[in-house]
C-alpha cells in the first residue's frame, strides 16, 4: 500500500532511545540517530519529528519501561526504610547489569545536559525526577519514616541512584555498585524509638 511504513516504529523508537541513552542529547547527532535506528533522515523526521521531539518521545519510552519497575519494587510492604532503599536501588542495579542496554541511565545523562534541552525537554526531566522522589517518599512513609526522614531519605536515595548510573558509565564493577547500594540501605535511618506507653493501671 502506498505510503505504508516499511519498518517497526516501536523498534525504531527503542533504538533511538538507546542512542540518546548512550550519547546524551548533545552528542546524539542525526548521523548517530539514523545509524542507530537504521532509518534515513526523511523517515526519521517524518515519523518522529525533529530531534527534540524524538528525544522527548525516547525519554517517555524510557519512563514507561523502567519507572513501573520502581513502582512495583516500592509497593511493599517493607519492614523498614532501609528495605525501601534496598528495593529501589536493586532495580537500578538490575538495569545496569542488563547487557542489552547502554550503561548508566537515560534520565541521569539527560539531567546532566539540561542546558542543551528545550523547555519541554527540561520540564520532562524535572517532572520524572520529581515523580520518582515522590514515589520514594510515599514508600518510606509507609515503612515507618516520619515526614522529615522520608523527605531526606528519598532525596539521598535518588542521589545514590544517579551516582550508580554515573559510576557504571565510568566502568566501575557490578560488585562496586552493589557495595554502594548496600551501604546506602544500611545507613538509612530507622524510625526513631517512640516513648513507651506507660504500663500498669491508669
Amino acid at each position: 500500500m502506498a505510503g505504508r511504513k516499511q519498518f517497526d516504529v516501536d523498534e525504531a523508537l527503542r533504538r533511538a532511545m538507546h542512542v540518546f541513552w548512550r550519547w546524551g542529547y548533545s552528542e546524539a547527532s542525526v548521523d548517530r540517530l539514523t545509524e542507530g535506528t537504521g532509518l534515513g533522515r526523511s523517515s526519521l523526521y517524518g515519523t518522529f519529528g525533529d530531534k527534540s521531539t524524538l528525544f522527548r518521545k525516547s525519554l517517555q519510552r524510557y519512563a514507561q519501561t523502567y519507572h513501573p519497575l520502581y513502582d512495583q519494587a516500592l509497593s511493599g510492604p517493607h519492614p523498614s526504610p532501609g528495605a525501601v532503599v534496598a528495593a529501589y536501588l536493586q532495580v537500578t542495579l538490575n538495569r545496569i547489569a542488563d547487557p542489552m542496554v547502554p550503561d548508566g541511565c537515560l534520565l541521569t545523562v539527560s539531567a546532566t545536559q539540561i542546558p542543551a534541552l528545550d523547555a519541554e525537554g527540561r520540564a520532562m526531566v524535572h517532572a520524572m525526577i520529581d515523580g520518582l522522589r515522590a514515589m520514594l517518599e510515599q514508600a518510606l512513609l509507609a515503612a515507618g519514616a516520619d515526614d522529615q526522614e522520608a523527605a531526606e531519605l528519598a532525596l539521598c536515595t535518588l542521589a545514590t541512584n544517579k551516582s550508580l548510573a554515573v559510576l557504571s558509565r565510568a566502568g566501575f564493577s557490578g560488585e562496586d555498585l552493589a557495595t554502594v547500594a548496600a551501604a546506602a540501605a544500611k545507613n538509612a535511618k530507622a524510625p526513631p524509638n517512640r516513648p513507651a506507653e506507660p504500663s500498669g493501671p491508669r
